[in-house]
């Protein structure tokens, strides 16, 4: 009989078998896998059974950028563009290197950019735009460019005045430094425009001199704006504009003087009424007054007069010429005449070409019919002659573009 509690060695040894056979099942799970070491490690990225998400795909957009990075000499018109493919541009933006921001337009079809204006000379510009594919995913470049340093430089002197009070007949009128031959890119730097509108049309003489006029005299109370922004504006080979200003003038009562030569007449008329009629004497048989619509451009409360200036030789020389307005270039004014006798005015016609009123040496009697319409006149109102022995003013001849027809100011 065998005694109770003791067991056979053989059964000791299974459980002990069956112990060491569990430590051994759990040492090979936990342990390291020579053959798979993207296990619990690395905690189970890129496993076959690992929980990580895959990487995210790559934009289809591209943004192509011209002129291309860390180009030099520049052209400052139609060479910056934007271009997207495979998706749409969402956004461009273009500094200087003053860090003011280029104005563009994507356009519609998202495709592309391009300024809204020309680059100045000189200038060190960046370039960052952004581009989406169809599933919004982005795409983006950068770029940095150099502009032209140009040869030489032009700006425009321009007529009138900032902030002037002018006459219904005022034309804007430029005069540039340097003969232009790009004359179409020199019109799109400047604006001019008007409250209340009225479409304005430019017209140039030779190479240096441009008007803007609207179809008919500005209204009454009309404000005009023009906008020089030449800077980087390619007027000629290698010569860049070299201004940015703002005019303003306002337009005020309209006056229209006629000059009637064969009545020794004119009269002033303000807002199409009556104002005053006034004896004059005009240009002589041998050197008579143009016909014609003419600009006040310069209002002188004296003057010097010589013949030697505008091709009479010794002629006449007259220091003190009082109530003096300018109506051409080539010397016609309207002013008062001290020399003649009042018996002259209303009844011949006795001057060199100018439009003449009675006055006093000096300029200094206000009740003269020269002094009356020296201090009732404004540079830019309209004196028109008629009926005189002379041909009709050339329309540069001053201020003088309403000579023309309004087809014949928009013709080439």
């Amino acid at each position: 009989m065998k005694p109770k509690g003791l067991r056979r060695p053989g059964a000791r040894r299974s459980a002990l078998a069956l112990v060491l056979g569990g430590l051994l099942v759990l040492a090979t799970a936990c342990g390291p896998n020579d053959g798979n070491k993207a296990g619990a490690d690395d905690g189970g990225k890129g496993g076959a059974g690992g929980s990580g998400s895959p990487t995210a795909a790559v934009s289809t957009a591209v943004v192509s950028i011209l002129p291309k990075d860390g180009a030099s000499n520049v052209p400052t018109t139609g060479s910056l563009k934007v271009t997207a493919s495979g998706g749409t541009l969402s956004s461009v933006v273009v500094k200087d290197d003053k860090g003011t921001s280029v104005p563009g337009t994507i356009s519609a079809d998202g495709l592309g950019w391009t300024p809204d204006d020309h680059l100045d000379t000189s200038t060190q510009y960046t370039v960052d735009a952004v581009a989406k594919d169809g599933e919004g995913r982005e795409s983006d470049k950068h770029a940095s460019f150099t502009t032209v340093v140009p040869k030489d430089s032009f700006v425009g002197f321009f007529t009138p005045e900032d902030g002037s009070t002018v006459g219904v007949g005022m034309e804007v009128y430029l005069h540039f430094n340097r003969a232009i031959s790009n004359k179409k890119a020199v019109e799109h730097g400047l604006t001019v425009t008007a409250s209340p509108a009225v479409q304005v049309a430019a017209k140039w003489n030779g190479d240096q001199d441009l008007y803007i006029r609207p179809a008919e005299y500005w209204a009454a109370g009309t404000e005009v704006t023009l906008g020089l922004n030449l800077n980087g504006v390619e007027g000629a080979p290698g010569v860049y504009g070299k201004q940015h200003k703002t005019v303003h003038f306002t337009v005020a009562r309209r006056q229209v003087s006629i000059v009637d030569a064969a009545t020794h007449t004119m009269t002033v008329y303000r807002d199409n009424k009556v104002l005053r009629t006034i004896p004059i004497s005009s240009g002589a048989p041998d050197h008579t007054t143009y016909n014609g619509k003419m600009v006040i451009s310069e209002k002188y409360v004296k003057t010097r007069m010589n013949g030697d200036t505008v091709g009479f030789g010794g002629e006449y020389d007259i220091p003190d010429v009082p109530h003096a307005m300018r109506l051409t270039n080539s010397g016609t004014f309207i002013h008062g005449n001290y020399w003649a006798a009042s018996s002259v005015f209303g009844t011949s016609n006795t001057s060199h070409g100018c439009v003449g009123l009675h006055d006093v040496q000096g300029a200094g009697d206000p009740s003269t019919p020269a002094a009356w319409f020296y201090a009732n006149s404004l540079v830019g109102d309209v004196v028109q002659v008629v009926n005189s022995k002379d041909r009709t003013v050339q329309w540069y001849n001053g201020l003088n573009g309403w000579n023309l027809s309004w087809s014949q100011w928009l013709a080439s």
